[in-house]
């Protein structure tokens, strides 16, 4: 899931930043103003690794098990999305240096070498000078006297995949491109009847395979197998998605449910995602649907909104969701309600320069990370957030990530 769904000695990269602020957080800074400070910290994070990195995913100064699980966690969808903010802001140095360490991830993970990516990596430099040493992230357990790796992160979901794609096309360098090529090698090998299966979970030699089928990630297949030319692949990752149109509601289904079955629930990504990326085909329709079920106070008019949620129990504002749906309320000409959504982002940004990830200490998904079957234990936290980050500094620049 990228947004919709989710460890020796650590190399650690601090995602907390020195003071950097031109106001003070909280305040209602103006796209320009909004870029500027959601750039900084990606920016600055960037700078002090003096080469190939992985910026870490989330700020933990806490002693709860998020802050010791997550202690030195670089998830791949989240610093692909940083390197694209980074593009888009003008710093092609580097997001170059974000592209190359998950080129790097490709070619020296400790076991696979077929093209793939892990879902997170170490945050912190990587070394090319050290073949074979790339690993997923972990904690030492001092209870149980052992190091651990979370099965989500050490498995290789398709959406994440798909992102390190659109940032390596972005950048079009050779080396790039070819691992672009590699990767989407992998994930032909998704293919299923409709559209292309969700992964791989847990360790090697033989994780598990995901087999739901995922809207919101065949629309980043759509656009990652297009930009390499891969014209047949990106049709069938695109059928997919449309077939998961709902006319009647105008909206689009999650996806396909392990058992074949229609998922109908309702996700942000999935219905904001493909009119970002096909533009003027009358899927727009969907964003009509998320601010009634997904927006915050619950019952406003849209016009007196301040967010979304992440689903539609609305127990609180997902930044990164919201940052989404300020680009395409852009996008589609509704200014005022882009500018609330961003004001809403701003008054979240921390002293440290980072964006929290939700309003509130522990947002709800409705989804699970695999880990505990049947347990929708995936939630977000009120911490920095590199991907919220990220979303804001692109929607206040107008940029997409699917071009």
């Amino acid at each position: 899931m990228s947004a919709s769904e989710r460890r020796s000695l650590p190399r650690r990269a601090a995602l907390a930043v020195p003071l950097l602020l031109a106001r003070p957080a909280g305040a209602e800074p103006g796209w320009a103003g909004l870029a500027a400070d959601a750039l900084a910290p990606i920016r600055h994070a960037a700078a002090a690794a003096d080469g190939p990195a992985l910026l870490k995913s989330f700020t933990t100064e806490g002693r709860e098990d998020f802050d010791r699980v997550h202690a030195e966690v670089a998830f791949t969808y989240d610093n692909a999305l940083a390197g694209l903010a980074l593009l888009a802001g003008g710093e092609r140095g580097l997001a170059l240096r974000i592209a190359e360490a998950l080129r790097l991830a490709q070619e020296q993970d400790r076991h696979w070498q077929d093209g793939r990516l892990r879902n997170a990596y170490p945050a912190g430099r990587v070394f090319a000078e050290a073949p074979r040493s790339i690993r997923p992230p972990g904690w030492w357990d001092a209870a149980r006297g052992q190091w651990l790796e979370d099965g989500y992160q050490a498995g290789s979901a398709a959406g994440p995949i798909a992102f390190a794609m659109l940032l390596w096309t972005a950048l079009g360098d050779p080396p790039f491109r070819h691992a672009a090529g590699r990767a989407a090698d992998w994930l032909e090998r998704l293919r299923g009847p409709r559209g292309f299966r969700g992964g791989t979970i847990g360790h090697e030699p033989a994780p598990d395979a995901l087999p739901w089928v995922s809207t919101e990630q065949n629309l980043d297949l759509a656009v990652a197998f297009g930009r390499l030319g891969r014209g047949d692949a990106a049709a069938h990752a695109a059928g997919f998605v449309r077939s998961m149109w709902m006319e009647a509601e105008g909206r689009f289904a999650m996806g396909l449910a392990p058992d074949g079955a229609v998922n109908r629930g309702s996700a942000l990504d999935a219905n904001l995602w493909p009119a970002l990326a096909w533009p003027g085909q009358g899927l727009e329709r969907a964003l009509d649907w998320v601010l009634s079920r997904h927006g915050l106070p619950s019952g406003a008019p849209p016009a007196e909104m301040q967010g979304l949620d992440f689903n539609d129990d609305r127990d609180g504002i997902w930044m990164e969701g919201t940052a989404q749906a300020a680009l395409l309320l852009r996008r589609l000409g509704r200014g005022a309600l882009a500018a609330r959504f961003a004001n809403t982002i701003a008054r979240h940004r921390r002293p440290d320069g980072w964006i929290a990830a939700a309003s509130i200490p522990w947002l709800t998904t409705g989804l699970g990370t695999g880990l505990r079957p049947g347990m929708a234990d995936f939630l977000y936290p009120a911490r920095g957030h590199l991907a919220a980050n990220a979303w804001a500094a692109l929607a206040a620049l107008d940029v997409s990530p699917f071009g």
